[in-house]
């Protein structure tokens, strides 16, 4: 069950950074996100930063789904969560689709990522 359980969230964990890397990011179906990029970073080269990033979070699919350092990739999407979370709350909290309440959602995230990868893991790698 709990091998179960950890195979369904790395998957989960998986879809939502290909969600936001594809069509909200590459695809630009969320235009806001793009509004972020401009406001944190500059509209210049915005568009291609939002490219870019969308890119890495591809990238960041094919490392879970590799399983290759799992903690590392745990503990990098973590940091990366949490400074995206941080960034957008003190630069572009009125562009964020739930305002102040997306740190409760990043920090649910987070929690998941950290729950299926050092707890649950390790329960798998104890059995």
């Amino acid at each position: 069950m709990v091998s179960k359980t950890h195979k369904i969230l790395t998957l989960l964990i998986a879809l939502v950074w290909l969600i936001n890397g594809v069509f909200a990011k590459l695809l630009n179906y969320v235009p806001r996100h793009e509004q972020i990029v401009a406001r944190i970073l500059g509209e210049d080269y915005s568009a291609t930063i939002l490219k870019a990033i969308g890119f890495g979070e591809i990238l960041i699919v094919i490392w879970i789904l590799s399983r290759i350092y799992p903690r590392i990739c745990a503990a990098t999407q973590i940091l990366l969560v949490a400074t995206m979370n941080i960034l957008e709350f003190i630069f572009a909290r009125d562009l964020l689709l739930w305002g102040g309440l997306n740190a409760v959602f990043a920090f649910v995230f987070i929690c998941v990522i950290y729950f299926n990868e050092f707890i649950l893991s390790k329960k798998i790698a104890e059995q």
